[in-house]
């Protein structure tokens, strides 16, 4: 009996300690939570800065203003922007060298800026940024020109024209006058002698001589009845290619009575006293007796070139001179005094062969 009790107590004992270990007393209470620290005092937002100006306005400048369309409008009608002149015959040309440096955009830029412009494969009608750097201030003082100083003269390493190695103009005349000059000597400076070989039907100075008549220097002077004035002594020196060709902003070039009527007030023609008439005479009479003499050939309306053959030195002067002054195309007006010396001299030399 009493073991059996023993055995019942030992088993509620064993179960209440079992009962004991598994119970959980409650959770205490969670502490409080810490104080949050004082948060800084934001600083105030700082004003707010100025407007930046509108990004077109230093464009508007130039793009929309009055004289800048007329710009355009003009020179997409001049001869340098077609292309009959600046491109298609010579322009792209590369074995021609020198002919690439004018005749087109790029030869002209890389000319001007002192690069090799024969490499040109792909030329292009000049266009505003050939005469000037655009777009380097973007303002309306942007239009600097390429070219300022006096021009040199072609291979003016083999001759010198009256001692000179530029063409005495400069500012805006002198960018014209690189390549609006005759770029051959007169014969008897690059090959003096009793005579004179043509070799080619295309001998002559450049068709745009138009610099050297203005200065008076580069063509054939015979000594004859008229003398010849100082070389840069021109009246048109003064107004030069800009102030005639370039009046009132005119980006055609074609010359108006516009650019001469601050000398020549009241005038109505370019033949001023009939003096364009005077030297056109001059000029057919000389043609003719080119003609005459054989170192000439053709007609008015296909056009004149030289023979080649060999031929007395005042024959090949007198050509010279006649398709320079041909080719000038101002009938004089550029350098009257010149041109009226050079015709009239060389028109007695050749007849006194």
């Amino acid at each position: 009996m009493n073991r059996i009790i023993k055995i019942v107590l030992i088993c509620v004992l064993a179960v209440l300690f079992l009962f004991f270990i598994g119970c959980k007393g409650a959770a205490g209470s969670d502490g409080a939570d810490g104080t949050d620290g004082v948060a800084g005092i934001a600083g105030s937002d700082g004003a707010d800065g100025a407007n930046g100006a509108d990004g077109n306005v230093t464009c508007f400048q130039c793009h929309a203003t009055d004289i800048f369309e007329q710009a355009l409008y003009d020179f997409a009608a001049s001869q340098h922007s077609s292309g009959s002149v600046a491109v298609s015959y010579a322009g792209g040309n590369v074995n021609w060298g020198d002919c690439t440096r004018c005749h087109s955009h790029e030869g002209f830029v890389a000319f001007a800026s002192g690069f090799d412009p024969h490499a040109i494969t792909n030329p292009s009608a000049w266009e505003c940024g050939t005469c000037h750097t655009l777009h380097n201030e973007f303002t309306s003082e942007d239009y600097n020109l390429r070219m300022t100083t006096a021009a040199s003269i072609w291979d003016s390493g083999t001759f010198l024209l009256k001692g000179q190695n530029s063409i005495e103009v400069e500012g805006g005349n002198a960018l014209c006058a690189n390549c609006h000059q005759s770029r051959v000597a007169e014969p008897n400076i690059t090959n003096p002698g009793e005579t004179f070989e043509i070799t080619s039907t295309h001998y002559g100075p450049h068709h745009g001589p138009q610099a050297n008549v203005l200065t008076g220097v580069g063509f054939a002077e015979f000594v004859g009845a008229i003398s010849y004035p100082a070389p840069n002594s021109a009246t048109h020196m003064t107004p030069a290619c800009t102030g005639c060709h370039m009046a009132n902003n005119n980006h055609s070039f074609e010359p108006t009575l516009d650019g001469c009527t601050d000398c020549h007030t009241g005038l109505a023609t370019f033949d001023l006293n009939g003096a364009q008439t005077d030297i056109h005479d001059l000029l057919t009479e000389l043609r003719d007796l080119l003609l005459a003499a054989g170192v000439l050939e053709g007609d008015v309306e296909h056009g004149y070139h030289p023979i080649v053959g060999t031929y007395d030195m005042v024959l090949a002067r007198a050509f010279f001179n006649w398709v320079g002054l041909e080719e000038d195309r101002s009938m004089g007006v550029h350098n009257p005094a010149y041109v009226n010396a050079l015709l009239k001299n060389t028109i007695e030399a050749v007849k006194a062969i």
